[in-house]
């Protein structure tokens, strides 16, 4: 008996990350299903759908003007890490386009905008 070896991190990384995406597919199509056709029962032996409708006032930076959105003083920078996973080849891309440098900060307050 030989043993197979173990996949490797970035490997498994990128499998896993490819069921997460089946899953999410599948879960839109059920999701669709169920609103849509309603002489489907919506309770099961150990589950239920319940479809809610809930109303939200949310803060939208781009109302606000101009001259307020795009003052340097009303934003700072972020920083954050990703992981991309993707089918390894010989040739190196360089630096991802959100690696570049930004001509304006973005911030999560402006980030919609």
């Amino acid at each position: 008996m030989r043993a197979t070896a173990a996949p490797s991190p970035a490997q498994e990384l990128a499998q896993i990350r490819a069921e997460i995406a089946r899953l999410r597919a599948r879960e839109a199509d059920l999701s669709e299903i169920v609103q849509r056709d309603t002489a489907l029962p919506k309770v099961a032996a150990m589950h239920k759908a319940d479809l809610v409708t809930r109303r939200e006032r949310v803060f939208d930076p781009r109302l606000l003007p101009a001259d307020i959105r795009l003052d340097p003083a009303y934003s700072r920078e972020k920083v954050t890490r990703v992981l991309r996973t993707g089918p390894a080849s010989g040739a190196d891309p360089g630096p991802a386009p959100e690696a570049t440098a930004r001509t304006k900060p973005r911030t999560r307050f402006l980030a919609s905008l």
